[in-house]
């Protein structure tokens, strides 16, 4: 097996470091304090001119046709520098990908350019509700038959990039006597639709500078020709699709974990006790090892499951395991990070405490690390027959 990334992938890879560095960096302690939306709307900008809001993309739709481990490598290098701008960069790729994979011709030349060139800002998805995260075959938001097209009502909550977004993936209950789960239609629906109001940021622990919002619907009408893939089919859309959100995620988390084991492991190297440097130290010495090499674990199962997806492979159980690894690993990466700082880590002035409190998220959101093991489990169960 080759491990060694293409000459495309590498030149994915080596512009998002620069980007990354030169941009992102300087500017995210700032958005991170002061959730100037401005700021992040600049990145997304950014973003779209270097082809990295569709990553994955069909060329004649105005992507990069990069390919699934480039968008990992990709993300992994903007996480590294700003968790707020790597999640907005995820989402909307993904908005893009399950666009392109489910919707017919008309939706894919109407939304996709928009998404790959910047028109639209963003991208959100609207899945889940107060009573259906988890499980969101529970979803209570509904659309009603009407001359020519449906009338969606309900509420979805902690949507990222909901402010800004220029189209929302919105599932909703067409079929309320259906068996649960199997009553569910996905909708593309603009964001300047009528019936649409987007509610307050919501306060975060971390990823301060990403937008997370409530989306209401209140009787908001689209045409028939608004339905994504077919009707009372949008819980496969969900479980099947989105599975690729967790090679983003957890190439997220990845990014998070390796840009705080590489301030601690410089910290170390400069600080001095008892007469030498901290690092000289073998427990310390321990700590580092353990987390680098775990984080380089999640590193090839994320390039394990992007690779499966790109070659057209089932990657489900690979994608829940390399998100569920990467997430766990870089939040004991940052904790382990921290503590090799000591007090310095819980400082602000020192970037430890922005990345711990970032990278807590990525176990939950994208499916929790416990759904993450029924998948798993699932998958094995299947498997053995």
């Amino acid at each position: 097996m080759d491990l060694n990334l293409n000459e495309e992938q590498q030149m994915i890879q080596d512009a998002a470091r620069r980007f990354a560095e030169s941009e992102l960096a300087p500017a995210a302690e700032k958005l991170d304090q002061t959730k100037d939306r401005e700021i992040l709307l600049g990145h997304c900008r950014q973003l779209s001119e270097l082809g990295f809001m569709g990553l994955n993309i069909d060329a004649e739709y105005g992507g990069t046709e990069a390919g699934a481990v480039a968008f990992s490598l990709a993300i992994t290098e903007v996480a590294k520098a700003c968790a707020s701008t790597a999640v907005t960069m995820s989402v909307t790729n993904m908005v893009a990908e399950v666009i392109q994979v489910v919707g017919n011709e008309e939706q894919k030349q109407m939304y996709l350019p928009k998404i790959c060139s910047g028109e639209y800002q963003a991208g959100s998805f609207c899945l889940t509700e107060a009573g259906a995260g988890s499980d969101p075959a529970s979803m209570r938001t509904k659309a009603v038959k009407i001359d020519n097209g449906w009338s969606i009502s309900g509420t979805k909550q902690w949507i990222t990039s909901a402010e800004f977004a220029g189209v929302f993936v919105v599932w909703a209950v067409t079929d309320p006597d259906a068996k649960k789960g199997r009553g569910i239609t996905c909708f593309l629906v603009p964001a300047d639709a009528e019936g649409i109001t987007v509610g307050p940021a919501e306060k975060k622990m971390g990823q301060h500078g990403s937008a997370t919002n409530e989306v209401h619907f209140d009787n908001c009408e689209v045409p028939d020709s608004a339905i994504l893939g077919k009707l009372n089919d949008g819980f496969r859309i969900a479980v099947a699709e989105l599975a690729g959100g967790r090679i983003g995620i957890g190439s997220l988390a990845l990014g998070i974990g390796l840009a705080a084991m590489d301030f601690a492991v410089a910290y170390t190297k400069e600080r001095k006790q008892f007469g030498k440097p901290i690092a000289d130290f073998q427990g310390l010495q321990w700590i580092m090892a353990d987390r680098v090499t775990e984080l380089e674990a999640a590193r090839l199962l994320l390039m394990s499951a992007a690779d499966r997806k790109e070659k057209g492979l089932s990657f489900a159980k690979e994608a829940s395991m390399a998100k569920l690894f990467a997430s766990e690993k870089a939040n004991q990466a940052c904790y382990s990070a921290l503590q090799l700082l000591g007090g310095y880590g819980y400082m602000q002035e020192y970037p430890l405490e922005r990345m711990t409190r970032d990278a807590r998220i990525t176990s939950i959101y994208e499916g929790t690390s416990e759904v993450q093991r029924l998948i798993i489990a699932r998958e094995i169960l299947q498997a053995a027959g």
